[in-house]
């Protein structure tokens, strides 16, 4: 796995969108519509960031997994974010089923105006 791919497989979700908040090299993959936007996925290029539960606990499964390939996101993680690494233990089917896992949370988040057409949750 690498960013591009991941990065590709984000934006064929439907409403998919990436930004760059805070101008890093990589973006952000958001999903719902301009400012009221919300982020599914932090892409790096050693990894991406998801949003792995609704819960701290339901996403300390991954680190419990894949002790060494994944960790607590800084700032975000004790609302259910977790860092997952490229190329380590994680298999890539699990690197993409965490992505649309972390898509789905986000999307049931959303109010049901601003969810994406497509979307069939």
């Amino acid at each position: 796995m690498d960013v591009e791919r991941m990065q590709e497989h984000c934006l064929a979700k439907p409403g998919a969108w990436t930004d760059n908040p805070w101008d890093h090299h990589h973006p952000v993959v958001k999903v719902g519509p301009g400012e009221r936007g919300k982020i599914f996925a932090f892409l790096g290029a050693e990894g991406v960031g998801v949003k792995g539960g609704r819960s701290r606990e339901a996403a300390d499964e991954w680190i419990d997994r894949y002790p060494g390939d994944a960790s607590v996101m800084r700032y975000i993680g004790r609302s259910g974010w977790n860092d997952l690494a490229f190329g380590g233990a994680i298999p890539d089917d699990e690197l993409l089923e965490a992505v649309d896992e972390s898509y789905r949370l986000v999307v049931e988040g959303l109010p049901r105006k601003l969810r994406p057409d497509g979307w069939d949750g």
